[in-house]
């Protein structure tokens, strides 16, 4: 069907003749081989006419079948007496009464018919009367709900959110069992037709953040949004930053604790990942399994990660200014292993470092998209047969392969892809600095990088919020997790507002 045959049909109302609604249906459908329609009767001597229309690539053939008869035995012996069965009284009845089946209703707008049909309901025309019946027969097989993949834990729940829209706000429902949690829907895309679900908790949402949130993705309704991603493109305000403005996640309880927490979440069908906004930076460093474990546990982890962070983000730049410009800050002994190292190493630290790094992102996509069985062996023996073979040629230093490799490791320890990204990208840039100018090139792209983070907002809010600006009573969940004795008690929400808007004071 073609954008303008979708608007022509969306402006017409349905015929009572029913050779016009079934030449409308052909005519939008052409070529459509997939698409049944079929033609049955009704009455007392089966007199009167009518035609189901769906398509059989996304229906039930066992629920149209069962519709049809329940349709035909509801016809013959419920709307009136057998010898009195008209198309006046079907149009009386259905009027009146509605539709009493599970996911149905009467519709009197051809181009919402067409839309009934492509999402994968039954819809049926009846002669003399100018509305249909549109029954939900979709028929699609789902994924069963399984382990999140991209999230593992050790302790707590293993559940993990579907491609399926509905069953999604469901499990995210029966986690958070209250009145004032609302989802919002909209539809996005004049060929996809995809649904968009936006989420939030009332009254612990900051009422300025979903205001800005609802402008935001006011305009996204003519665009084809295919994935939950393609909504940071409209929410994000540094579409320039390598910095992530939002979290995603495939854990309905981590959704949860967002909401209770004053975040927005947001849902396509189609795709299993869920958008909380506003992201900001330290949020990145925690998952939801630091709430299951004992504080000074989680703590400990949480230091860890950001340790990480740091090795991730600026080890091969500090081995690269040390090594070329600052080797007297090297203890003797050491320095004295790591030229003898690299004796015969025909590069400058910056290309070694730069051709290890190269390999290394290399192994790491193969090992992605490679499949799942062979995915994790291939990375493995490719770094170990590489990084030996580089060794040995005097391509690599042994010390730069364990630079490079430790580097691997922070990032994989970062609980979000999206900043172990960003911190792949932003290594490149102050390896060259360290390079160029040395310690003072390395503490330039730091501080830029901070400066950046500093004047960076997500939705309205600092993106180093808790930080900067400073809030000591936030500090509680940030670097060190409190006891849950403590923190359960103190107000969860960063965002308490009344009716009004207004702030509550906390504790």
């Amino acid at each position: 069907m073609t954008k303008q045959q979708s608007e022509e049909s969306s402006k017409l109302p349905i015929s009572t003749n029913l050779p016009d609604n079934l030449k409308r249906i052909e005519d939008t459908f052409i070529d459509c081989t997939d698409l049944t329609i079929l033609p049955w009767s009704y009455g007392p001597e089966l007199e009167q006419t009518a035609f189901s229309v769906y398509f059989d690539t996304l229906v039930q053939t066992k629920k149209v079948n069962y519709m049809k008869e329940s349709l035909q035995d509801l016809v013959t012996h419920e709307i009136g007496p057998a010898t009195t069965v008209t198309p006046e009284d079907v149009m009386h009845f259905f009027t009146k009464n509605g539709v009493s089946a599970h996911s149905a209703r009467v519709i009197d707008d051809f181009g919402l018919a067409v839309q009934q049909i492509l999402d994968g309901n039954l819809v049926i025309f009846f002669n003399q009367w100018n509305k249909a019946l549109s029954y939900n027969a979709l028929g699609l097989a789902q994924r069963a709900i399984t382990e999140p993949i991209t999230e593992p834990v050790v302790q707590g729940p293993h559940l993990s959110t579907i491609e399926d829209l509905s069953s999604n706000i469901g499990l995210i429902r029966s986690l958070l069992k209250s009145p004032r949690l609302k989802f919002e829907f909209l539809t996005a895309g004049e060929e996809s037709q995809r649904t968009i679900s936006f989420g939030y908790l009332d009254g612990a949402v900051n009422p300025e953040t979903l205001i800005e949130f609802k402008r935001r993705i006011s305009d996204i309704d003519k665009e084809e949004i295919l994935e939950t991603s393609y909504l940071e493109e409209w929410i994000g305000e540094s579409a320039y930053s390598p910095f992530p403005q939002v979290r995603y996640t495939e854990r309905p309880d981590t959704a949860v604790a967002a909401l209770l927490d004053g975040k927005i979440i947001a849902l396509v069908s189609g795709t299993p990942t869920i958008l909380i906004c506003p992201g900001l930076f330290f949020e990145f460093f925690s998952t939801s399994e630091d709430y299951y474990h004992r504080w000074f546990f989680s703590s400990l982890i949480r230091l860890l990660r950001v340790g990480a962070f740091f090795m991730a983000l600026m080890l091969p730049s500090t081995y690269i200014a040390l090594t070329t410009f600052h080797s007297e800050l090297i203890p003797t002994v050491l320095l004295l292993a790591i030229l003898d190292t690299r004796e015969g190493i025909p590069f400058p630290a910056l290309v070694e470092a730069f051709i290890m790094e190269f390999f290394f992102e290399l192994l790491r996509e193969a090992g992605i998209r490679l499949p799942r069985p062979i995915g994790s062996a291939v990375s493995i023996v490719g770094a170990l047969v590489i990084g030996q073979a580089a060794i040995q040629a005097k391509i690599a230093s042994p010390v730069m392969v364990i630079v490079v490799a430790l580097t691997g490791i922070a990032s994989f320890s970062l609980p979000q892809y999206s900043m172990a990204i960003s911190i792949r990208i932003l290594r490149f840039p102050l390896m060259v600095l360290a390079a160029t100018f040395g310690g003072l090139g390395v503490m330039i792209g730091f501080l830029l990088s901070l400066l950046h983070l500093t004047c960076m907002r997500s939705l309205g809010q600092p993106y180093l919020a808790m930080m900067a600006p400073l809030e000591i009573n936030q500090l509680r969940d940030v670097f060190i997790l409190i006891p849950k004795k403590i923190l359960l008690h103190s107000p969860r929400n960063r965002h308490k507002h009344k009716k009004t808007g207004e702030r509550k004071t906390t504790s």
